[in-house]
């Protein structure tokens, strides 16, 4: 028994860094996003494909070397990922009113992960996975807000958009050290039982 479960938290742990570098392109990409003028917005799309495809790309290995409780969310999270990226970049003069529908879409994607995360975070007893659920409802929040009203979140694109990239960004990182506990307190079970 003990070994299924050192084996299930494992599987779930193993990638446990690709959340936190995922979570720090979002915020860079967030931060880049607000510092930017509405003027650059075809050299914005372009930079949202790359970040799509690069996030995809990482979630998608994150999703196929962990066979958690969800990961095929995450791997259909990574798949849609990707396709907007490369949507994205084969048409870079995307109009202002169709970015925020996949702006809100996957942030509304992620979001639902991470509600899912939560709670699997709370089945492994991590204390403060109600923070990991909080970051996600604002994140859900924010997605409902771009897709409730594209036009409104179309003026304000960046200032959204960039908000969106942030919020999540920082739910990945804060995903990526709860996972990281985990291997910790994984490590030290077993060698506790190995003595």
């Amino acid at each position: 028994m003990g070994n299924k479960i050192f084996k299930t938290i494992e599987s779930a742990i193993k990638y446990w860094y690709l959340p936190l570098i995922v979570g720090v392109l979002l915020i860079v990409l967030g931060i880049w996003t607000l510092t930017t003028p509405l003027e650059s917005y075809i050299m914005l799309s372009i930079v949202f494909a790359v970040g799509f495809l690069l996030s995809g790309i990482l979630e998608m290995i994150f999703a196929l070397g962990n066979r958690h409780k969800s990961w095929g969310w995450s791997l259909a999270l990574s798949i849609l990922s990707i396709i907007i990226g490369l949507l994205l970049v084969l048409n870079p003069a995307i109009s202002m009113m169709t970015l925020p529908f996949y702006v809100g879409f996957m942030l509304l994607f992620h979001s639902i992960l991470g509600i899912s995360s939560a709670y699997e975070m709370r089945r492994y007893g991590i204390v403060d996975w109600g923070w990991l659920m909080l970051v996600a409802v604002l994140g859900m929040i924010f997605s409902f807000i771009m897709l409730w009203n594209p036009i409104f979140a179309g003026l304000n694109i960046v200032v959204w958009t960039g908000i969106a990239f942030i919020v999540t960004g920082v739910y990945m990182i804060y995903f990526s050290t709860k996972l990281n506990k985990l291997n910790k307190l994984r490590k030290k079970l077993k060698k506790e039982l190995e003595e």
